[in-house]
């Protein structure tokens, strides 16, 4: 049976692997070898206060009764039922419930009418030696007074003793 490398393993099986009770590798040497920070280890995570699933609790209620509703409608509501909440803690929430506002986004497959249409020309034409297929773009051309001077030949570079 072929073994599984430890830079193949996801970070819960290397996690897996760690012996807490031998006395054979200490804890900062197991993590350097398979490739975890030593402070992960002793990560216990906490279990949401009461205060916490309560106010997620009422947020779904909110937002599955008016979807289009954002964080910040959605804290104002808190605040009338006098829940004093901030609005990043309740963005924060609903990050965390994976819900966001229903609402209409930009348009952005409709093209503008005031923009030209413009044919591609080389559709039908194949590059068949070097240099066959060549442009030059003059969309930028700089004024002479963004140069700095007014008097045309400061322009063109000839400068007047």
């Amino acid at each position: 049976m072929a073994e599984k490398k430890v830079t193949d393993m996801t970070r819960e099986e290397r996690l897996a692997l760690i012996e807490r009770t031998g006395d054979e590798l200490p804890l900062r040497t197991q993590a350097e070898l398979l490739g975890v920070s030593r402070s992960s280890l002793y990560y216990q995570p906490r279990s949401p206060s009461a205060e916490e699933v309560q106010l997620k609790h009422r947020i779904d209620e909110i937002y599955t009764l008016l979807p289009f509703y954002g964080s910040r409608k959605i804290a104002a509501q808190l605040h009338r039922e006098g829940m004093g909440i901030n609005r990043k803690t309740v963005a924060r929430y609903m990050q965390e419930m994976g819900i966001a506002a229903i609402y209409p986004g930009p348009n952005l497959s409709q093209r503008n009418q005031k923009e030209g249409v413009y044919p591609y020309l080389l559709r039908h034409l194949s590059s068949a030696y070097p240099n066959h297929i060549w442009g030059i773009d003059i969309t930028y051309i700089r004024p002479a007074w963004a140069a700095g001077c007014i008097w045309w030949p400061c322009w063109i570079g000839i400068h007047a003793m």
